[in-house]
């Protein structure tokens, strides 16, 4: 990973407004954990969460309550998911069995790899690139959502978004992340004026937190899938209009069609699944690099006691951040669309690869650099591209009264996407997930742009079995490149020191970024400054942590759950 990419992550630290200051996890205050028998959801919203929860009171499965948190998500947090954009839906039984469903957004069919180029192959400015319809991916949540719901649902399609209509129609609180969002660039959702009516007043600033929202174009959208399926997003009038929008703002040749939209197909894919500690942990594979990356720092680590070593030992948190370092070296070479380029995946989570990288582990010193490894059936003439980070994302965890579990990650890039509304929905700018650049010193990017492909991502859903094959935890994040690390790092707590839901998502954050360390501010890893140093990280930085993790997890024979912390005093509507 280029040490510049940490320009990218300190300008998100500082957007997220997601954070809080704490000591230790054990001295956190938190909400109150959702504890249940039978059934919980975690959501980032609580009003999300509720509309998931109602979903499972009515007898629905896990799937029909994920699938009507998105589409309540697409309301309430509109800078981080929705139907415009496109996600990750992992679902496993009781028994064990997992099956992955990719709704990733694809290029336009007349992509190409000089896709974001200059007439001169200069690139533009990343902002330049986002605020285009050359950033708008075909959207792939609706139709993912119908799939999964025609295999594992239980409920009526139209049932499912009943919640989001009542949310849209009648109006919400608009809360203080929510408002923090669109204050950081007021120009940029005020740049439509869909945007401008929903979000600002008659001076063109943006509503106060607590202002009441409504949005009665999104609940006559809603109101058209509901009735006639997702056909109604891809075809007719939403989609009319959603190629309209596009090709209004793409200023070159190639702009999506109705063919595109027509034509997108969500993926049935092989989970990817390794061991932690005889824990069984499954995750999402190629597009997404999170859930090999997930599996992989796991691997890694499994070989050192940190149970032991003790949860606020910096040894510990140094064994993570090298780890780290392999996964994401791996990570920066080999992933991308497996249905374009070859991803060896079961090279990369193969446990004598893995333990081959962990042997590069040197608990006592920093290595001085890492690469990319060579697992089986690799090809290393790929160069390592120039792709900016994931970070409008969301993730929510369900678990229903039979035991089936779904994680569930929704985004649509940055926040707000590409800025551009669609019948009062937000259109994604995933296309800048993949590398702008199609090539570097002369070697071709495997995450190059190219016509029907699926950019790279970081979203981890994942699952968690214990030893005895028992359902255990149900998590995942947001917050771009930090994804597979917060969800390692929340599987680590409750697997290695055996820390509550709650616990576990307060650990403090550290990643590290090049050579380049971060670390959470506020906690006492800011405090071990000096022993960090003696492992040979001479590169620290102390900052907000740009995450938002959500999980469920088994305690004491029931479901609890939780949500990161760090958002929860933004989500109060004042």
């Amino acid at each position: 990973m280029r040490p510049n990419r940490l320009t990218a992550l300190i300008a998100l630290s500082l957007m997220a407004s997601c954070t809080g200051a704490y000591s230790s996890p054990l001295e956190m205050t938190f909400h109150a954990p959702d504890v249940a028998e039978q059934g919980a959801v975690s959501a980032a919203d609580p009003r999300a969460q509720a509309a998931g929860e109602e979903i499972l009171a009515k007898g629905g499965s896990a799937t029909d309550a994920a699938i009507a948190v998105m589409l309540a998500l697409t309301v309430v947090e509109p800078q981080s998911s929705g139907i415009g954009g496109g996600g990750f839906l992992l679902r496993g039984a009781p028994d064990g069995k997992v099956i992955s469903y990719d709704g990733r957004e694809t290029a336009p069919a007349g992509a190409s790899p000089e896709w974001f180029l200059n007439e001169d192959g200069s690139l533009p400015g990343f902002r330049e690139s986002v605020e285009s319809g050359l950033s708008v991916g075909v959207p792939g949540n609706i139709r993912m959502a119908a799939l999964a719901h025609n295999n594992h649902g239980k409920l009526s399609w139209a049932e499912l978004f009943e919640p989001a209509i009542k949310l849209a129609r009648d109006g919400f609180g608009m809360n203080e992340r929510m408002y923090n969002s669109l204050n950081q660039r007021p120009e940029f959702v005020a740049g439509t004026q869909a945007g401008r009516d929903l979000y600002y007043d008659s001076d063109g600033k943006v509503l106060p937190a607590g202002s009441w929202i409504k949005n009665e174009a999104l609940a006559q959208a809603f109101e058209r899938i509901a009735k006639q399926g997702f056909q109604a997003f891809y075809g007719a009038e939403l989609g009319e209009e959603i190629v309209a929008t596009v090709a209004s703002a793409t200023p070159s040749e190639g702009a999506m069609t109705t063919e595109d939209l027509a034509g997108y197909e969500p993926k049935v894919r092989d989970a990817v699944c390794g061991s932690y500690r005889r824990y069984r942990v499954c995750s999402m594979g190629p597009p997404s690099s999170g859930g090999v990356a997930v599996i992989q720092m796991l691997g890694q680590l499994e070989r050192f006691d940190l149970a032991a070593l003790g949860v606020e030992n910096p040894v510990t948190w140094h064994l993570f951040l090298e780890s780290q370092r392999l996964a994401y070296a791996d990570r920066e070479i080999y992933m991308a669309d497996s249905d374009f380029v070859p991803v060896p995946v079961a090279g990369l989570i193969d446990p004598s690869y893995i333990a081959q990288r962990s042997a590069l582990i040197d608990a006592s010193m920093r290595a001085e650099s890492v690469s990319p490894g060579k697992p089986e059936g690799a090809d290393i003439a790929w160069a390592d591209g120039d792709e900016p980070e994931e970070r409008g994302t969301s993730h929510f965890s369900v678990v229903d009264r039979a035991g089936h579990m779904v994680s569930y990650t929704s985004t649509i890039e940055s926040s707000f996407g590409s800025g551009l509304i669609a019948h009062g929905f937000f259109l994604n700018n995933e296309l800048t997930d993949f590398s702008r650049a199609p090539e570097v010193d002369g070697k071709p990017v495997a995450n190059r742009v190219e016509g029907g492909k699926r950019p790279r991502s970081s979203m981890s859903p994942t699952i968690v079995w214990d030893p005895d094959g028992e359902p255990f935890m149900i998590v995942g994040a947001a917050g771009g490149p930090t994804i597979p690390v917060s969800t390692t790092r929340a599987i680590i707590g409750a697997i290695d020191f055996g820390l509550t839901a709650e616990q576990a998502l307060a650990l403090p954050f550290t990643m590290a970024f090049g050579d380049r360390i971060i670390f959470e501010s506020g906690t006492w890893l800011e405090d071990q400054t000096t022993a960090f140093e003696a492992l040979g990280h001479s590169q620290l930085i102390a900052r907000p942590a740009p995450i938002k993790v959500n999980a469920i997890l088994r305690e004491n024979g029931s479901w609890v759950s939780v949500r990161d912390p760090r958002i929860e005093t933004l989500l109060i509507v004042p």
